[in-house]
């Protein structure tokens, strides 16, 4: 109970003036990119970063999660209206809450699609607060050894969550491991993997990098993609009807369950919990045969399963430093631009902050509730603006924003030729995720690796006598086991079967 008492104080911080405006000006900016197709959480949030270089540490954190939890919300709006998910963890509103918004009730949709993001939001905020210094506590006693089979562990489960492609994945992680070692060997003090070009002997910057793979990409992506027919948003009979409430509240609580609990588990991604949300309301009915035809619980089950994700994902990043998500590890990124270190000594050396920064979870689940339903018409107006001015305006903005740095023409370049590889990437289907975590892993990999190598004296048997460690590093090879054999046993299964 000990977080509930901090997050008393952490809202003394998060409701002052300053950054109140932080987490007003995130929520208004992550709705509208959740609201405009193609960019979503990641690419968004990495876009992003740059107008947060002048704040302080607190009010750039508070806004760059608002932004983040505020585009997860944003996407339902295209989702409903549209029938174009604005982010991938909306594709499944689009079944029900576009049906719904053709029967004339876009209203019933989005309301429900608000309230349950707002009971999941906190919900899993307070569950938050409450297992978040626990599990610091029990980090604190992580020696290098550990770390780095967590971090091991935490990229693992990405890599083999991130699609069917399992060599592909790999390949990617790779890739972000390279770019992590370019610049000063951190003990030699030599530059390494720079092909003599000063501009890398500093590394390769992780925002031209990220705006590049997610910003840039995404937008070449998009522009590919054709826009649905709007459908005028209704906001008259918000609520469901009278044989709906129960059914609606159910799903709403098993939303918020499963959403917190993959929230957790580095590398499942916000799709997951939203398609399991939906498959278990439908197995869950009476009558399963509405799904699909304007189920309200087809809205409200997997939209709060999305924002409890979003705020359960969390938990890894501040408690144990291990990003579980493409956006977790762009926000990462942006603690430690700040000087910031996400994990357990986070939270003795800046209470303030992180208390501050999770106080400001309710209040920003708070604002998106009472700003968008009102402002449902004009998210939609916002549709109608050719594509072409947007992705013009973006480009400008990340051009801007990888230059604002470093004042840097090189990282503007750097940024536009990995806009380019990404866009090849993602035709090409390779997952972008494992190589950006890889990036920002990879330095406090090698650095718990080569002191783990110190202490041990170069034996990597010592991972075999910390019992934490092995366990740890257990779990990427399940996983990667399941992986590899699961598709051979169910092969076998179905040849057996047809003989």
């Amino acid at each position: 109970m000990e977080g509930i008492f901090q997050l008393y104080a952490g809202f003394a911080g998060a409701l002052s003036g300053g950054n109140l405006l932080y987490a007003l000006i995130g929520c208004v900016l992550g709705t509208l990119i959740g609201v405009l197709p193609g960019l979503g959480p990641a690419a968004g949030t990495a876009i992003l970063i740059p107008i947060t270089f002048n704040l302080d540490p607190t009010g750039a954190i508070i806004m760059l999660c608002a932004i983040y939890y505020g585009a997860m919300y944003g996407g339902t709006i295209t989702s409903v209206l549209i029938n174009v998910p604005g982010e991938a963890a909306s594709v499944i509103t689009c079944i029900d809450g576009h049906q719904m918004a053709r029967q004339g009730r876009a209203g019933s949709a989005l309301a429900i699609a608000a309230v349950g993001s707002f009971v999941g939001g906190c919900a899993a905020t307070i569950a938050l607060a409450i297992v978040a210094i626990p599990l610091a506590q029990f980090a604190l006693g992580f020696g290098p050894v550990e770390f780095f089979a967590l971090m091991v562990m935490g990229l693992c489960l990405v890599v083999g969550m991130a699609g069917k492609n399992l060599a592909a994945a790999l390949l990617m992680t790779v890739l972000g491991l390279m770019l992590a070692m370019i610049g000063i060997d951190p003990v030699r003090g030599a530059p390494r993997f720079t092909g003599g070009i000063p501009e890398f002997f500093d590394g390769v910057g992780f925002i031209p990098v990220a705006m590049g793979l997610f910003g840039i990409a995404e937008l070449l992506i998009a522009a590919e993609q054709k826009q649905g027919h709007i459908v005028k948003a209704t906001l008259t009979n918000l609520w469901p009807k009278g044989d709906e409430v129960r059914p609606t509240i159910m799903a709403i609580i098993r939303g918020t369950g499963i959403g917190f609990v993959l929230g957790l588990i580095p590398g499942v991604g916000a799709v997951i919990p939203t398609f399991m949300s939906y498959v278990t309301e439908k197995r869950l009915s009476k009558h399963p045969e509405r799904f699909g035809n304007g189920a309200i619980e087809g809205v409200a089950g997997p939209e709060t399963a999305n924002n409890s994700y979003a705020n359960a994902s969390m938990i890894p990043l501040f408690a144990l430093g291990v990003p579980s998500s493409p956006t977790i590890a762009v926000l990462m990124g942006a603690f430690i631009i700040n000087g910031l270190t996400p994990g357990p000594f986070l939270f003795q050396e800046r209470p303030d902050l992180v208390w501050a920064v999770i106080a400001s979870f309710f209040i920003g689940n708070a604002m998106l509730l009472a700003l968008n339903l009102p402002l449902v018409g004009l998210w939609a107006k916002l549709l109608r603006i050719p594509f072409s001015y947007l992705c013009t305006g973006v480009l400008i903005f990340c051009i801007i924003g990888s230059y604002s740095l470093k004042q840097s023409v090189f990282d503007v370049w750097v940024m536009l030729g990995f806009g380019l590889i990404g866009y090849v990437l993602r035709k090409l289907e390779f997952p972008l995720a494992p190589a950006i975590l890889a990036m920002i892993l990879g330095p406090m990999m090698e650095k718990s690796l080569r002191t783990t190598l110190e202490i041990s004296g170069g034996s990597f048997m010592i991972f075999l006598d910390r019992p934490v460690a092995l366990c740890l590093l257990a779990v990427p090879l399940i996983v990667f086991a399941f992986l590899i054999f699961r598709p051979k046993a169910l092969s076998q299964l179905r040849e057996a079967e047809a003989d």
